[in-house]
């Protein structure tokens, strides 16, 4: 079965593929003419946007996710606008650990909030993925990307950026909802 999964993020294709591993799902990248406008107000909102956008010009079966980092200090933030809280992925980073600086709270998580679409875009499932921790006060690790280097996992004394591929696809935020999606997708 062939999936539309609606990104024009390399890495995001690249995790959701190592991700869903041994399933009979290929996950394809949208048509030309994927647009999506992200004007939600929520992760959901945004993924159902992404998802309905990859169905319309591919005119497939379309998965789409929306994540981020939500920071508690920061009520919430960078959140829904992680991927725009800066130019450049080490300039998102700098920018996050200067603004948690001053608290002593560094609690985070991860969000990932799914969605599938028939062709026609209307709703076939939905899954959300949470992967909690805090911000750690420098920059650990080569894997991964965004804001991993930053991210201590909770339970570990490792930040996501220091984890084996393996190892992040099984406790991260896209990983868990994605395993929800199969699950419903698998007879």
């Amino acid at each position: 079965m062939k999936i539309v999964f609606a990104t024009g993020n390399p890495h995001k294709l690249k995790e959701i593929k190592e991700i869903a591993g041994n399933s009979d799902i290929e996950f394809i990248l949208p048509a030309d003419g994927f647009a999506p406008v992200e004007n939600g107000k929520t992760f959901e909102e945004n993924s159902l946007i992404k998802a309905k956008e990859a169905a319309r010009v591919s005119k497939m079966i379309s998965l789409a996710d929306d994540s981020g980092l939500c920071v508690e200090a920061l009520n919430g933030e960078p959140g829904i606008r992680s991927a725009r809280y800066a130019d450049t992925p080490q300039a998102r980073i700098d920018k996050l650990l200067k603004a948690v600086e001053p608290f002593e709270n560094r609690r985070a998580e991860f969000v990932c909030a799914m969605t599938l679409v028939d062709e026609n875009g209307n709703i076939l499932h939905t899954a959300k993925g949470i992967c909690k921790g805090t911000i750690a006060k420098t920059q650990s690790g080569n894997g991964g990307f965004g804001y991993d280097p930053i991210f201590l996992i909770e339970g570990k004394n490792k930040t996501m950026a220091e984890l084996s591929e393996n190892e992040k696809n099984e406790i991260s935020h896209r990983g868990k909802a994605l395993r929800k999606i199969l699950e419903l997708l698998t007879p």
